[in-house]
């Protein structure tokens, strides 16, 4: 057998694409703002994870060019070995300081975060519980680790409870859970986790990958909108969304960090976070320090948006932030009306199983605080066509 056959037989893009419904790598040709250029013309963005708007930001992008011409455009090494900049380490004690935490650590990506922060703390003997829908990122470093692997049903404080309770007390236990759920938006029902992992002796960590920038008096995520940034062990979190950039970093104790920094294989084989890269995260939390009228916009545009969908007759689910879903159904008709969307001008992304459970496929739309209402109200106009068009509004 010929270990290439199944990409010669893998034919579903290639059907979706004779469909004419193929939804991704979609070409923009323009920065990430409330409004992109895809095939010449303008089309309103409710795809995108830049919440606060800063990656067009010019204080942001003078940054980054700054250190370009100051470092060059990249590092030629790991961070262990000859990759450390001195900004590197001045972004680190910035998000230690920021996230109230004693020490952070940055990766070149918020993938290689998870990867390398949970496979290099689950050794043989532990065990790792992640609820069902954590991000693929959570369960690869999981299935990295040496560890067993435990799934618990999605945000069932209950379910992990009774799960925690069959654990044997001389195995060392790691809880890893999303802060926000990135399909759905709705929030980890974090107190009720901390509690039981309190309970059981179970360390707790959180992605905080679509709060950080969104959650909380100050934007620390979901751990602060708790008010529970002295419960949660590890917080992780990544530069690709509010913070502008690309990236990711893990914050908690430092004998903790000090182990990561040591043994994650994400981080000591792989090159150093790029120098504009950097740059541009250090002034965009210099930015959401000094301007929460930004997630005041965000709050109000998403607080419209919820509102608005569910008055034209759309199921939104459980979504308590700017990730809000259109729930659908089946995939086709998910692709289906994303491109019909396309054709209206507005931007979603289709999302399907197994990313969601079978028959839940869904629109996933994201909001800025750099939206206007006449951005909003054109996006909405385009949602009433397109779902009285399907059948799915009346």
């Amino acid at each position: 057998m010929d270990i290439f056959q199944k990409c010669y037989d893998f034919r579903d893009a290639d059907e979706v694409k004779q469909a004419g419904l193929y939804s991704y790598f979609r070409m923009i040709s323009s920065a990430q703002e409330p409004v992109v250029m895809m095939n010449g013309r303008e089309v309103v963005m409710l795809g995108s994870n830049n919440y606060l708007g800063l990656t067009n930001h010019p204080e942001v992008k003078k940054a980054a060019q700054e250190a370009v011409a100051k470092y060059g455009t990249g590092c030629a090494g790991s961070r262990f070995l000859n990759g450390t900049l001195d900004i590197h380490v001045q972004l680190e004690e910035k998000l230690a300081q920021f996230m109230r935490k004693e020490a952070a650590l940055t990766f070149s990506t918020g993938f290689q975060v998870n990867l390398g922060t949970v496979s290099c703390l689950v050794e043989r003997g532990d065990i790792v519980y992640l609820d069902k829908l954590d991000h693929a990122c959570i369960i690869d470093g999981a299935r990295l680790g040496f560890g067993t692997v435990v799934k618990y049903e999605h945000n069932d404080v209950a379910d992990l409870d009774r799960r925690l309770s069959l654990k044997d007390p001389s195995r060392g236990a790691l809880v890893v859970v999303d802060g926000v759920f990135s399909m759905e938006g709705d929030i980890v029902n974090l107190p009720g986790l901390v509690e039981v992992c309190q309970k059981h002796g179970a360390r707790l960590m959180v992605d905080n990958a679509h709060g950080i920038g969104v959650l909380g008096e100050h934007g620390r995520g979901t751990a602060e909108h708790f008010g529970l940034e002295d419960k949660v062990d590890l917080i992780m979190g990544t530069f690709s969304k509010s913070l502008a950039s690309v990236g990711g970093f893990i914050a908690g104790e430092e004998r903790v960090i000090n182990w990561i920094k040591h043994r994650a294989r994400s981080l000591i084989f792989s090159a150093a976070p790029p120098p504009a890269s950097v740059a541009a995260v250090l002034k965009a939390v210099e930015i959401i320090e000094r301007e929460p009228e930004r997630r005041a916009k965000l709050w109000e545009n998403t607080a419209f948006m919820k509102r608005e969908l569910a008055n034209l007759g759309f199921d939104t689910g459980d979504s308590q932030t700017p990730v809000i879903p259109v729930v659908v159904g089946e995939d086709r008709l998910a692709f289906f009306m994303a491109k019909r969307l396309e054709e209206e001008g507005v931007f979603v992304n289709p999302v399907i199983s197994p990313a969601v459970p079978p028959g839940r496929a869904l629109l996933r739309t994201s909001y800025m605080a750099t939206h206007t209402r006449e951005h909003l109200e054109r996006a909405l106009a385009a949602f009433a066509k397109v779902g009285r068009e399907v059948g799915l509004i009346p």
